[in-house]
């Protein structure tokens, strides 16, 4: 049975209406654009530095110390994780540029660079998940493609669920190898039998034959330490290719999961007849938490993503103003009395998530 489709209640619009107004007048009066800045070029170039130079050393050095392969590869996973977070993120919601060119090349790229395939992170992050956040079944982001996990009250509750706060860090590290394999050619095909390739205008068989380039480019580029470095075996360069992914999988999932998947956020379902109870950007509030606001390095680190409320009220506004922006959410939110929810640090929103996936875990 298919879900019934969704609508937002229209007749709340002032609060959105006023914010963006303010946050326009913000932009105004500092006489900026709303994309990317020099600072997030020079930092995207520093994170595909960061990705690259283990892979170069590698290729190009005959390094077989078993220790240091691991280190290379805690490197190269951190370098990957910062270009999800600093470069692709940005660039597939269209903020990363004011050109489309631009955004559409860079986040095709780096998305190579991730194993993943562009297209089906824009339906499933920017489509779907950010029109429908932490609804049951129809925000992807909290439906799991292991049933090992359950993110949300209404999906089916297994006897395993209650370790799940144990082995769910174990498997967030495996997040893009699930890319990478098999979750973007079952995306594809899932995308196509809904509908939503046409939405984008795409074709199955083109976007198919895109799928498959993409992820031969990423095996060569992946396998070029083994190629070039007739001292390195293949024992020891799949180890740094499952510890890179790990790396990579690891800190993606968990700055995702402690925006959403926490104690304060909602999952609000809506009636029979597909309405949900607040407007579109309420709804964005209630079921999105921060943290860690005070910690600039930290922001900068993980492409400002601390500011998940910022980010989903302004998906097209580049990471590099969220803490700009930020003071004036709050103080508009607190206006028309809605929630704002927002932990001091990272650790506090990752024990939040801890109790969640306990919490989950039960009836």
């Amino acid at each position: 049975m298919q879900n019934p489709i969704l609508r937002f209640d229209n007749t709340k619009r002032e609060f959105y209406t006023t914010l963006r107004k303010r946050v326009d007048q913000y932009f105004s009066s500092q006489h900026t654009k709303k994309t990317g800045t020099p600072s997030l070029y020079v930092k995207s170039v520093l994170m595909l530095c960061i990705y690259l130079m283990p892979m170069v050393l590698l290729s190009y050095f005959n390094i077989t110390s078993f220790w240091f392969i691991i280190f290379l590869a805690l490197i190269c996973g951190s370098g990957m994780a910062g270009i999800g977070l600093c470069v692709m993120h940005d660039a597939n919601h269209h903020s990363f540029s004011s050109s489309k060119l631009i955004n559409r090349l860079v986040g095709y790229i780096s998305m190579i660079f991730l194993g993943g395939f562009a297209l089906n992170w824009r339906i499933q992050h920017n489509v779907i998940h950010h029109t429908y956040t932490n609804i049951p079944g129809y925000d992807e982001d909290i439906d799991p493609p292991s049933p090992l996990l359950r993110f949300e009250p209404e999906s089916k509750l297994r006897w395993f669920h209650k370790a799940q706060w144990l082995y769910a860090w174990i498997l967030y590290g495996l997040m893009t190898l699930s890319w990478y394999i098999t979750k973007d050619f079952k995306q594809l095909i899932r995308y196509h039998k809904k509908g939503l390739l046409a939405t984008e205008q795409k074709t199955f068989t083109v976007e198919f034959i895109k799928l498959i380039i993409n992820k031969i480019l990423y095996t060569c580029f992946i396998l070029s330490p083994f190629m070039f470095n007739p001292q390195l075996t293949f024992g020891l360069w799949f180890l740094f290719f499952l510890i890179t992914h790990f790396t990579a999988g690891a800190i993606l999932a968990l700055i995702f999961q402690s925006a959403h998947v926490v104690t304060p956020a909602a999952y609000p379902m809506p009636s029979d007849a597909g309405q949900m109870e607040r407007s579109w950007a309420e709804h964005q509030l209630a079921t999105t938490a921060n943290f860690s606001p005070k910690s600039k390095w930290f922001s900068w680190l993980i492409g400002g993503l601390n500011y998940q409320i910022e980010h989903h009220l302004f998906p097209n506004i580049s990471h590099v103003h969220y803490s700009k922006i930020a003071p004036i959410v709050i103080e508009t939110a607190k206006e028309f009395n809605l929630s704002y929810h927002q932990f001091k640090s990272f650790g506090a929103a990752l024990i939040s998530h801890q109790k969640m996936l306990w919490s989950l875990g039960r009836a």
